[in-house]
């Protein structure tokens, strides 16, 4: 049965990044979007949308704005009972919380636990798309996709691969990081909304053996997205320096061993050498973008830049991200961004956010957008969820001007509903 969904609505026909903002937005202040069987129909003015569609039932949202689900490009689902955790460094922050609780995901009943509260919580905050590293545990992989499954969530995740520099009850070796990803990669690619990832961690904790080994599985599925960590902090690349001493650079300890490619998601990315930077835009490879992470553990400060050369997603990093809010993660890149003297519009943090991520996925002809077509999952923000920004969202002259006070004030109050595949997820 179709459904319209009516307040206002933002579309994106153009990429902020890349044109000029009167041909990269459209803001219908009395827009409805067109629903049926978990698609997009259309999107536009209320009138004629309706005129289209005669009959279908209406869910008016008044003045909330509606905008594709958020997508999160990069997390770690494993991670979440651990958000917020006082550490130093990257290094010290893995070995002192994140391997004590991902031993934990050899129990499949912990692991189904953590994976619908993860799910839960991106919801509530709008995310309606996670993609995730799992841990060694094939039932985490099991776990992630089962929940989102029961929710009819699109999501990306894969078994994270290490077989060396991790505890013993966390490493597993070349040959069954291949056959466990194999299997799972068989199991879960393409059934129902699930995207199956190859995934190995970083350099320092893959051995020769296990890059190659999973450079080779790629290679036989080069459909399949592959994610992993670059250059998140300068720490972290000198000892990639050290176990890798042939290597031009951290990014050639991917290429050399067949993890380098055009469906390649490269986490961080933030103290690139130039090198790194013409072979990532030279193969259409995409880096995301985690603010509140790299901030949280000390890492620097992304460089928005390379929008111009790749392309580029915006992700919580869950729980090294301090946040499940890709609200508070926009904000969190904006204000990177203006300690880099680049100053980051709006338009583009809630580009980044659903459609921008999307890109970097190779996934926005299903998800992020608005356009005929796309599965319908959506976000509505109230604009006014709170004293501080009804005050000063009250005082605007376009829609920019209010909907930046949400992005930089908001949390999940601002969040009035969420549709997943056209469904209604919030009471």
């Amino acid at each position: 049965m179709t459904q319209l969904i009516l307040g206002q609505v933002l579309t994106f026909p153009g990429d902020p990044f890349a044109v000029p903002l009167t041909q990269a937005a459209h803001h219908e202040v009395h827009g409805a979007i067109a629903v049926d069987d978990g698609r997009i129909l259309g999107s536009g003015p209320v009138d004629e949308v309706r005129a289209a569609h005669p009959g279908a039932a209406e869910v008016d949202h008044g003045d909330a704005l509606i905008l594709p689900g958020f997508v999160d490009a990069h997390m770690h689902y494993p991670q979440t009972a651990m958000i917020a955790s006082w550490g130093k460094r990257l290094i010290d922050w893995l070995n002192t919380y994140t391997f004590p609780e991902e031993a934990r995901f050899s129990d499949p009943a912990y692991a189904a636990g953590i994976a619908g509260r993860t799910l839960d919580l991106a919801l509530a905050h709008g995310s309606t798309t996670v993609t995730s590293f799992c841990t060694i545990h094939p039932t985490s992989v099991d776990a992630l996709f089962e929940a989102a499954a029961a929710r009819g969530m699109a999501v990306w995740g894969g078994k994270t691969c290490m077989d060396r520099n991790a505890p013993d009850d966390l490493r597993d070796t070349a040959q069954s990081a291949y056959d466990d990803s194999r299997a799972l990669l068989s199991r879960w690619h393409g059934a129902g909304r699930a995207n199956y990832v190859i995934t190995p961690r970083f350099s320092p904790t893959s051995t020769p053996e296990q890059l190659s080994a999973l450079g080779a599985l790629w290679a036989e599925h080069p459909d399949c997205l592959m994610q992993t960590h670059l250059s998140e902090q300068v720490d972290e690349i000198a000892w990639v320096r050290d176990l890798f001493p042939d290597a031009r650079d951290y990014l050639d300890t991917y290429e050399a061993h067949g993890l380098l490619g055009a469906n390649g998601l490269y986490g961080h990315a933030i103290h690139l050498m130039a090198r790194e930077v013409d072979r990532l835009a030279e193969v259409g490879a995409a880096v995301v973008h985690c603010p509140t992470s790299n901030t949280f553990i000390g890492s620097g400060l992304f460089d928005m830049s390379l929008t111009a050369r790749m392309r580029v997603g915006l992700a919580t990093d869950t729980g090294g991200g301090s946040s499940f809010s890709m609200l508070r993660t926009m904000a969190a890149a904006y204000e990177v961004a203006q300690l880099r003297g680049q100053a980051l519009h709006p338009a583009q943090l809630l580009w980044l956010a659903t459609e921008g991520s999307a890109r970097a996925l190779r996934a926005e002809d299903r998800i992020g957008t608005l356009a005929p077509g796309s599965d319908a999952d959506l976000v509505v923000l109230d604009l006014a969820s709170t004293p501080a920004i009804t005050q000063r969202s009250t005082r605007a002259g376009d829609i920019w001007e209010a909907v930046f006070p949400t992005i930089m004030m908001g949390d999940d109050r601002a969040v009035a509903q969420v549709y997943v595949a056209g469904r209604a997820v919030r009471s």
